[in-house]
């Protein structure tokens, strides 16, 4: 028998395993690298975050992707190329990080990586039913795997696929197997690129947990700050700030169909970009002049009343509800005052439960090689609208 099939098995039936979770979003920051140690399988799950950190990259590699992220028309060269650059880069940035952590590879269990998103294109975006639900993440499995030495679980995203799902949100699969309260209802709430949010019915009650992407988070934000300022972000919410927020722009923003969608739904910055931006800006007969600084701090209420209205929707007619925030725009002052205006004494951050808000979304993938592993799709049968699988490709070094 193949000897990586053995070691997998054996992996398979430890009492823990030691899991590097991935995660690179469309902000382009920087690869989350998340060190967890995990026992268990479904709602026994256990997880300790072992170390955490987020290896920035280079110019250079952001200019790659952006030439062919969410993106219709591209040069499929560079698409092919990226798809195993990604990954060289990946794992070198692992290898770089374990020997900061004094760690050696071969203590590695698994390495579970999500990639990096290029297109993502359900049919609820593109209209278009003539092809299936689709998304794209590139970084290939196998490229790690032989580079570090590690088997390797990626593209989670098309077993979902595969099953009926959109590809996204992934993260009520991990949110409902370690998060769960039998205290209180929870909105785990993650600001990234897009803003999404997990809904975790109290345990005992008839409600089922759900995971729904709500609009843009900082997706928007970050590509005009790119674009006007040659930042790739607001630091601070500092220009946003400085700014006044025009009335006319937001509600013109605000009125796209997607936001009206019933959840659970899915979108991407395919949808929510600087052309959305220009076309609402060409379409409402402005008054006063914007500045570059209205327009940060009108996209910045856009996605802080779009993440408002969703999460009210959600928990509407319920008591005892608590919204946990995790993601880059938890960092966001601007962003985070109008949310704990909105919720009174119910925002709080990630870290209340016990786990690095930066480090939220990494860990997740590395629950899900968990599953995938040594877990059942039965676990995960009570999320809504969502099929109950285990996800990701196995990848093995030789």
């Amino acid at each position: 028998m193949n000897k990586s099939i053995v070691k997998l098995a054996k992996i398979a039936e430890k009492r823990d395993r030691l899991i590097i979770g991935l995660m690179s979003g469309t902000s382009l920051d920087g690869l989350d690298i998340a060190l967890c140690r995990i026992s268990g399988s479904g709602t026994e799950s256990t997880l300790s975050l072992i170390h955490f950190t987020t290896m920035p990259y280079e110019d250079l590699f952001r200019q790659q992707i952006r030439k062919i992220f969410a993106k219709r028309q591209i040069d499929h060269q560079i698409l092919c190329g990226l798809n195993a650059y990604v990954a060289e880069v990946h794992s070198q940035l692992i290898l770089e990080t374990l020997k900061d952590w004094n760690i050696d590879p071969t203590q590695i269990d698994v390495i579970a990586s999500h990639g990096q998103t290029v297109f993502h294109a359900p049919q609820s975006l593109t209209g278009d039913v003539s092809l299936p639900n689709s998304t794209l993440q590139i970084g290939d499995g196998d490229h790690f795997a032989v580079r570090t030495g590690i088997i390797t679980i990626s593209d989670f995203r098309q077993k979902h696929l595969a099953a009926g799902g959109e590809g996204a949100p992934l993260a009520a699969y991990g949110d409902y197997l370690l998060f769960s309260s039998e205290e209180e209802h929870r909105i785990l709430l993650n600001i990234g690129g897009i803003s999404n949010f997990t809904f975790l019915p109290r345990v005992g009650t008839n409600l089922k947990a759900y995971a729904t992407d709500l609009g843009p988070g900082n997706t928007m934000m970050n590509q005009y700050m790119f674009a006007h300022y040659g930042e790739e972000m607001d630091k601070d919410a500092a220009v946003a700030a400085s700014g006044r927020v025009s009335s006319e722009l937001l509600s013109r923003l605000k009125s796209h169909p997607f936001l009206k969608i019933d959840f659970p739904k899915t979108t991407g910055p395919e949808l929510f970009n600087l052309d959305y931006l220009n076309a609402c800006l060409e379409s409402v007969s402005i008054t006063e002049q914007l500045y570059e600084a209205d327009v940060m701090a009108t996209l910045n209420s856009f996605s802080a009343q779009t993440i408002v209205e969703g999460i009210k929707r959600a928990i509407a007619g319920l008591e005892k509800t608590k919204i946990y925030v995790s993601g880059g725009g938890l960092h966001n002052p601007m962003l985070m005052e109008q949310l704990v205006a909105a919720f009174p004494g119910a925002v709080a951050s990630f870290q209340e439960l016990g786990l690095d808000p930066d480090a939220k979304e990494a860990c997740l993938f590395a629950v899900l090689a968990n599953e995938t592993l040594c877990g059942d799709p039965k676990n995960v049968i009570n999320i809504k609208d969502s099929p109950a699988v285990c996800m990701g490709k196995i990848s093995l070094p030789y």
